[in-house]
């Protein structure tokens, strides 16, 4: 019998997981993968984006409402999910930006914040991770921590004299970058909008995208997991605090989306196993060795 594979996520908050490749979770969890979640943060810095969620006794009790929101998400997604204890740094705003507060996630030393991330790749043992790229996927502080402690975690979990204490040792095949918002991806949707005379509701995003000049990573992986599609989004809509239901995320109709872009996008950052470029697998060159 072949081994079973295992993917692991590394997220900054609790919703990251549901807002970028939760379908191709989803996906390889139906056939038969492992799949984990680990959340680096409780989200206990995060804004009430949801209008109908801003109540005083939400606020009050934010972070117990971000975890009950985070069980939700993972059993619609049919996920393991873990904490891995460090408290949301928020996203600093202003001119000068205001310090970061003390003790959190952010501001930790990288050995600190890495290690319980090294410990949790020894205990599950992923052949694949997936992270964010060195600027966080976008500029903020727990999504850049991510990368770093990522990074370092990958490098180090198969090190037996790195993180003594942590667990046996074992070195993860693959690390992926999610490419969450490709150009070409919202190119497509406008397109296909425009051709069915449908209103475009993200024309002035991709102005936006334009102007800003957001760097993109080259796509190496493409994951056809449009089946799932609804599934991310029920996950989505169970972080009730974080996501309005009548929001952004779903004002292109589904059948659009199925049809212009039916996959989640990745680059491969590291690869200790034989793969060609471009991908449609996650554990391609992985499966080889599993088996063998």
């Amino acid at each position: 019998m072949s081994e079973r594979l295992r993917l692991m996520a590394v997220h900054a908050h609790p919703d990251d997981e549901s807002s970028k490749g939760a379908a191709t979770m989803v996906r390889y969890g139906h056939e038969g993968a492992d799949v984990l979640v680990v959340t680096m943060t409780g989200g206990e810095a995060g804004s009430i984006l949801n209008p109908a969620m801003d109540r005083p006794e939400i606020r009050a009790d934010i972070a117990e409402v971000r975890r009950k929101e985070m069980a939700a998400a993972r059993e619609i997604l049919g996920v393991h999910q873990e904490f891995a204890g460090f408290v949301d740094s928020g996203l600093p705003e202003g001119d000068p930006l205001p310090p970061l507060p003390e003790g959190c996630f952010a501001l930790q030393p990288l050995d600190v914040a890495a290690e319980p991330l090294v410990r949790s790749i020894r205990s599950f043992r992923p052949h694949v991770v997936l992270t964010y790229d060195e600027n966080g996927g976008y500029p903020h502080p727990d999504h850049i921590m991510t990368h770093k402690v990522s990074v370092e975690a990958f490098d180090a979990a198969g090190d037996p004299e790195r993180y003594p204490g942590a667990g046996e040792p074992w070195q993860p095949l693959k690390l992926y970058y999610h490419v969450s918002f490709p150009r070409d991806r919202f190119e497509r949707v406008s397109a296909l909008l425009h051709e069915r005379g449908l209103e475009n509701p993200i024309a002035e995003w991709i102005e936006r995208m334009k102007e800003r000049n957001f760097p993109e990573w080259e796509i190496t992986t493409q994951v056809r997991c449009d089946e799932f599609f609804e599934t991310r989004d029920r996950a989505l809509i169970a972080h009730a605090t974080q996501i309005d239901p009548d929001g952004f995320w779903f004002v292109v109709p589904m059948d659009v989306q199925r049809e212009a872009w039916p996959y989640e996008d990745y680059h491969l950052a590291r690869s200790l196993v034989d793969t060609d470029v471009p991908e449609d697998d996650l554990f391609a060159g992985v499966r080889e060795s599993v088996r063998a």
